[in-house]
């Protein structure tokens, strides 16, 4: 058996801004609006509902709809998630369900189709696809969280913009424009679509969420339509300085719990893991520099999408056999992202995986390695850490080891411990 290094659990000390009284929120963002200068009653509003893991979304969801309803309108929910639960109607209600978002916990009816209607083109030809429901309804109201994106970079990146775009654009419209991205650049198109889409599709508003650190509602923000191009750049930049991070930059192996599309859009934030230009290294663009990374499992709430898993270098059987293929390939495909579904290197158990990436690191003895365990890049208060950080961590301000150091917790059978979130 090889030699492997002590461990220690440890705590990092982020910037957490909470916001305590969501509902409330929630009402007094709403009604800075004035919708009712722009919505009369009896009207339907279309409401995006997204599929990723954005906390107490369920909650926003239905203050949103209450307010809405408070104005007569007649508002639901359209499945605003480009292909993911499979590509298809059903699918894609199912996934909403997985993250409580339901006809009841909402309060409203869901609308749930695949089909789109081509509302516009762009002033370079690029047809503007949306949901056929919300193209219907007389108005829309845009609902995403506001974060970094995991493959580009630009003034918007993952939130109202790209739930115009991708979310409502559904299957074609994702499809369309992903592969545009071959001819130009992810911000070039998102800005030519999205001022199509608010010029003719109604958008009556939307609700910008901002989360802490530790996976929790920082701010809710409603936005005007014509402030969605210059306030979404300045939220953006908020929400970078509360991204969570890696407590080091430098890692000779990150082992990754779990993964899945709840988590992010390519199952774990490359942002975090320091692979948002590079699959499977980091570029001079990177903050974190992870030269291997295993990924232990898949998260239930991902449903067998295994998307992300190509960025990882090693696995296992256990974790290859939760992933669906059909739902992954599909995903990867409509996001040119082929790569991400790739399968890594797959050994029957834990413990086989991380001593043969504990080979690959180059001149350092395993019992020396720079090795992180994250159960996933939401929740990084607590990991654990290998005993080449214990001096840096004992001279951080950030930080804190939490006990004493332990043998490497490996367990009957060759499988490592999961790491405990707080």
């Amino acid at each position: 058996m090889t030699a492997l290094p002590q461990m220690c659990d440890l705590i990092q000390h982020f910037d957490t801004p909470t916001l305590s009284d969501i509902p409330a929120a929630v009402q007094a963002q709403m009604a800075s609006l004035e919708l009712q200068k722009r919505i009369r009653p009896g009207q339907t509003v279309a409401i995006s509902a997204g599929s990723r893991g954005v906390a107490n979304i369920a909650l926003i969801l239905r203050e949103i709809a209450a307010f809405l309803k408070s104005l007569g309108a007649e508002p639901f929910l359209v499945p605003a998630m480009g292909s993911h639960g499979g590509g298809t109607a059903a699918g894609q209600v199912k996934l909403l369900a997985s993250l409580g978002i339901t006809e009841a916990s909402v309060g409203v009816p869901i609308r749930a189709t695949m089909d789109t209607v081509i509302v516009a083109k762009t002033s370079n030809g690029l047809p503007v696809h949306f949901d056929r429901y919300a193209a219907e309804a007389d108005h829309v109201f845009v609902v995403n969280r506001v974060k970094p994106h995991t493959r580009f970079v630009g003034p918007v990146e993952s939130g109202l913009h790209k739930m115009m775009l991708i979310g409502l654009g559904k299957h074609a419209g994702a499809s369309v424009y992903h592969a545009g991205i071959l001819t130009m650049s992810f911000p070039e198109i998102i800005a030519a679509v999205a001022e199509r889409v608010l010029q003719v599709c109604r958008v009556c508003g939307g609700m910008a969420i901002l989360e802490n650190a530790e996976d929790e509602t920082a701010v809710v923000e409603a936005v005007p339509p014509e402030q969605f191009g210059t306030r979404e750049p300045e939220l953006l930049a908020m929400a970078n300085e509360w991204l969570p991070r890696l407590p080091f930059d430098d890692v000779d192996l990150l082992i990754v719990d779990r993964i899945g599309k709840n988590i992010s859009g390519v199952g774990m934030d490359a942002n975090v893991v320091g692979r948002k230009f590079n699959d499977h290294a980091a570029t001079a663009q990177d903050r974190t520099r992870c030269r291997r990374i295993f990924v232990r499992g898949l998260t239930k709430e991902t449903g067998g999408n295994g998307t992300g898993i190509g960025i990882a270098e090693f696995t296992t059987r256990r974790v290859v056999e939760q992933i669906d293929p059909v739902i992954t390939r599909i995903n990867c495909i409509t996001g040119n992202h082929p790569e991400a579904a790739m399968i890594p290197i797959t050994f029957e158990t834990d413990q086989e995986a991380i001593e043969a990436a504990l080979t690959t690191i180059g001149m350092i003895a395993p019992s020396q390695a720079r090795i992180i365990q994250i159960a996933d890049t939401l929740h990084l208060t607590r990991v654990r850490v290998s005993e080449a950080y214990f001096p840096a961590a004992r001279d951080s301000r950030r930080m804190q080891l939490v006990g004493e150091p332990y043998a490497f917790p490996l367990q009957d059978g060759g499988w490592l411990r999961d790491v405990e979130l707080p």
